[in-house]
């Protein structure tokens, strides 16, 4: 039957396996989120009618509560990262120390976002929610710089290691193709940081973007990171 077909069909399963994880259920609400921030952008722009607009804007809205909802707790699980890599022995120093810079920064941004989460749901409105939120922006953003530098260095030491290898021979193709794949990915992960970045730095002002700009950046790392973990559940 056609129903059994598409019950049992392995992509459906693939799905749930998807879904089952909380991170994956992040990174497809995160893509709405930002996809409606810029689609709303673009309706205001095109001089939608604001009941066009009115929806994308709520979908927007929901979701950054929702999320914020999900990562409550989620700090100490950074804090422990944080401190796990900072104790690695024979790690490359510059990668420890951007890993133990990554993983504080997050934690930071989290430890502040659980305020912002509690004012904007109401459960304790808070005078200084503004100031927390900016706050909690410049965390993240310092987190993502050390990620960033991580994946710069990252790609320069993969440079380095292809150099030295002789692809004319059996061995050196099979590590030129595994070079070649860790390669893809640190590209991938450098590129998501480089759109997250545009996030924080327009909130804090550093940057002036506008939602457009800042909607498609959110939306097209949240896709990077859809994918990857698609990959992992499959």
């Amino acid at each position: 039957m056609v129903a059994d077909a598409l019950v049992y069909h392995p992509t459906v399963a693939h799905y749930l396996r998807f879904v089952a994880t909380t991170v994956g259920r992040d990174k497809l609400l995160r893509t709405l989120q930002y996809f409606a921030r810029f689609y709303s952008w673009y309706l205001f722009r095109t001089n939608a009618l604001t009941t066009s607009i009115a929806p994308w804007e709520s979908l927007k809205k929901s979701f950054s509560v929702i999320r914020r909802g999900m990562r409550v707790g989620k700090n100490v699980e950074h804090f422990k990262a944080a401190a796990v890599a900072a104790d690695a022995k024979g790690m490359d120093p510059v990668l420890k120390y951007c890993a133990v810079g990554r993983q504080l920064g997050y934690a930071m941004y989290l430890s502040l976002d659980v305020g912002v989460f509690l004012d904007q749901t109401g459960i304790r409105p808070m005078a200084s929610a503004k100031r927390l939120q900016k706050e909690a922006y410049r965390a993240w953003m310092t987190g993502l710089i050390f990620n960033a530098v991580a994946g710069f260095y990252s790609l320069w030491r993969l440079g380095q290691r292809e150099e030295k290898i002789n692809k004319k021979e059996g061995e050196g193709v099979v590590e030129g193709k595994k070079l070649e794949r860790e390669r893809n990915a640190a590209r991938m992960q450098l590129t998501s940081d480089l759109c997250d970045l545009v996030i924080p730095l327009s909130a804090i002002g550093f940057v002036n973007f506008d939602e457009g700009i800042v909607g498609l950046a959110g939306t097209t790392s949240s896709l990077i990171g859809l994918l990857a973990q698609w990959r992992k559940t499959a």
